[in-house]
């Protein structure tokens, strides 16, 4: 402990994590200078410097000599060509899907989008005794939070698109004006998660939060459902925050770049 009380930085860790990212940058943006990466992390120089040399000396990234920049290195290479068999979301998240579902006591699911629908591709029960199994189960976009958060981050013709064949209304709930759906998905995109409450079927509410790819991209949402006495307004806030982190954990895992 230090003397104001506070826990120790631990450096060696946060070098690891660095270093990480580091390698992320160039895999997204392909060879880049100190400067570019520093920008892109938004970390001093001097700490990108030192972490470039230490992976240029185990083969994780290589400069051009004449340029001064760095790609990634034959090493990597090497280590990917193990990696590419685990390299699936329902591998890469189950791990953090149990942890979240183990202390929130809820089910927690990955999903994915297919045309109009959302199709589970991964599912952790917690201690619940309202669980559904979702897995391989189609359900329609407009009417579930995993569906509301893919609209959000769809064009405005891809959603209209979706209007256009009129989506079913499942419950009183459900959302199925466009105008009243574009003001939540508005919502969505500003707070960074999406709800549902009695939207799909009456009594289960849930809550989804985004899987980035490499650049960006939303190509999946972990979500969180459960009895809505469980998931309600009051709830919502904290469970989404931890949801949030899970999403981020398993981006990450995807090589999605954090900053800082």
């Amino acid at each position: 402990m230090t003397s104001n009380g506070s826990r120790p930085r631990d450096h060696s860790v946060q070098s690891v994590d660095r270093a990480v990212s580091i390698l992320q940058v160039l895999a997204k943006q392909g060879p880049s200078g100190v400067t570019e990466i520093a920008e892109a992390l938004a970390v001093h120089k001097s700490t990108v410097f030192r972490l470039l040399a230490t992976l240029e000396s185990r083969g994780m990234v290589e400069q051009d000599a004449e340029r001064g920049r760095y790609r990634i290195g034959y090493t990597v290479v090497e280590l990917a060509t193990g990696a590419g068999k685990v390299n699936d979301l329902s591998v890469l998240g189950h791990p953090i899907c149990q942890e979240l579902a183990a202390a929130v006591g809820d089910t927690v699911n990955i999903a994915i989008r297919d045309g109009d629908d959302v199709i589970s591709i991964d599912q952790a029960i917690g201690s619940s005794i309202m669980s559904i199994d979702w897995v391989g189960k189609r359900t329609p976009i407009h009417a579930t939070s995993s569906g509301k958060l893919f609209m959000a981050h769809m064009t405005p013709d891809e959603v209209a698109e979706i209007f256009a064949k009129q989506p079913k209304q499942y419950t009183p709930h459900t959302i199925v004006d466009p105008a009243r759906l574009a003001a939540e998905l508005d919502t969505v995109r500003e707070r960074g998660y999406a709800v549902t409450s009695e939207e799909h079927e009456v009594g289960l509410a849930a809550i989804a939060a985004p899987i980035h790819s490499l650049n960006g991209q939303v190509i999946a949402a972990v979500t969180l459902s459960g009895p809505t006495f469980r998931i309600n307004e009051d709830t919502v806030p904290g469970l989404a925050e931890q949801l949030m982190a899970a999403a981020a954990k398993i981006s990450w895992r995807r090589g999605y770049v954090k900053r800082g």
